[in-house]
């Protein structure tokens, strides 16, 4: 049970800061805030979970079913994270390439103190073990200082050269030609060894460059995500669940000429076109699986939504389950999500294994939580950088989607475009 405490506050963009300075000694957190995005399915601004009362941290091998076991149980509120590694549990996959993060490939906890933040109404709702807590933590958040600090420089070093990429791409269209596939999802790793960041310090630029509506900052003890993700994976309200595939990019330009022009050449790229319909497929497929009869439909397709970075092309699926069906079973047909893997997605997915050097971890997974009722919100984890504080170890992922139309080069480019950002806030 929860004592739930409101509270209004005069300027919510300072109290966000504060209040994340305010968690992070906590060893567990999870901030997650829009950023003011302009959304169709939002419940929050900005919501904080620290300090576990419970949790669970399990590999691959039934994490499903762990977790079923455990939301089902707990029926309270839940943060964490999807693993992509989690497909060896649906599927008879596997993931042997390197992994310098050394992540748990799920973890969720259950949070003592969680602050739900709508406009100016703030939310804090406590376990009552700590309950008597809330005033005088209400009182420390708001003299918390806006936090500042300079992160050191880190040499960031390419796991897969710019030829190698080219020549693996090459291979990957091969594959595509041969009608084993119609796309995939192939991703690179840029990262830095022996190096330290601050954590915090890092997020928050990340977070001024980007404004994301699905930013995270997360801890669990020494182990950081650090997200601008602008991609929602699944939520589920009730009996609707949404899925808001990402496929199809273009520049940004500061002159709003070229800028309107760059985003009407992409939402008339039959490329990109093909790559967003072919996911969005995929998606109405994967939602059948749990979804009432006649259901699934799309809301909208391939509409065009602007970021600090980049243009995206993102399209919404929908579908209805009964009350009855468990929101464990409703991720487990859907992950690991379309818009990170291919079509067929088994066969993109074994391709993607062979071609890549990463061990892909939480990147291309999913963070959110889900509530007392089942109810859940997952991002994609893009656009984001991981720190193992512990192995000193920083790295960050980027890729592209690879179908019969694409260019070897200008894949390389949106690429390198994806990570600007990244390299931005690092170096």
């Amino acid at each position: 049970m929860r004592t739930v405490l409101s509270k209004s506050i005069t300027n919510p963009t300072e109290f966000k800061k504060q209040l994340l300075l305010w968690a992070n000694p906590f060893r567990e957190v999870v901030f997650l805030d829009s950023n003011n995005y302009p959304q169709t399915y939002s419940n929050y601004d900005s919501i904080l979970a620290v300090e576990a009362f419970t949790s669970i941290s399990t590999d691959f091998s039934k994490a499903f079913e762990d977790l079923h076991q455990y939301q089902s149980q707990t029926k309270d509120w839940l943060f964490g994270y999807l693993s992509y590694d989690l497909k060896n549990d649906i599927e008879d996959l596997q993931s042997n390439n390197h992994d310098g993060l050394e992540f748990p490939d799920l973890y969720f906890f259950q949070p003592k103190k969680l602050f739900l933040l709508k406009g100016n109404q703030l939310e804090m709702q406590y376990l009552r073990l700590c309950d008597d807590e809330m005033e005088s933590d209400f009182e420390d958040i708001n003299q918390c200082s806006v936090y500042s600090d300079q992160c050191s420089e880190i040499t960031i070093k390419q796991r897969i050269t710019k030829e190698k990429y080219l020549s693996k791409v090459s291979k990957m269209l091969e594959h595509i030609h041969r009608g084993d596939i119609y796309e995939a999802n192939f991703c690179m790793e840029f990262y830095a060894e022996n190096s330290q960041i601050n954590p915090l310090e890092v997020y928050q630029k990340l977070n001024t460059l980007s404004e994301a509506p699905f930013a995270v900052y997360f801890k669990n003890n020494q182990q950081y995500l650090l997200s601008a993700s602008p991609e929602r994976y699944l939520k589920k309200e009730g009996t609707k669940v949404i899925s808001q595939p990402i496929k199809g990019t273009a520049k940004r330009f500061s002159d709003s000429n070229l800028d309107e022009k760059s985003k009407l050449e992409l939402s008339e790229d039959p490329k990109e076109r093909s790559e967003n319909i072919m996911i969005v497929d995929l998606v109405r497929n994967d939602l059948s699986k749990t979804a009432t009869k006649g259901s699934v439909h799309v809301e909208e397709l391939c509409g065009i939504y602007s970021f600090q970075q980049v243009h995206q092309m993102i399209s919404t699926v929908v579908s209805e389950v009964e009350h009855t069906t468990s929101p464990i079973e409703i991720l487990r047909t859907t992950f690991p999500m379309g818009s990170m893997t291919g079509a067929p997605k088994i066969s993109a997915m074994n391709i993607i294994e062979n071609l890549e050097e990463t061990k892909r971890g939480l990147y291309s997974g999913a963070v959110g939580y889900f509530t007392p009722n089942g109810d859940f919100d997952f991002n994609v984890v893009i656009r984001s950088i991981l720190y193992n504080a512990q192995n000193q170890y920083v790295s960050f992922s980027v890729g592209s989607a690879i179908t019969s139309l694409s260019d070897p080069e200008k894949e390389y480019e949106e690429c390198l475009l994806k990570a600007k950002a990244m390299f931005a806030v690092l170096s």
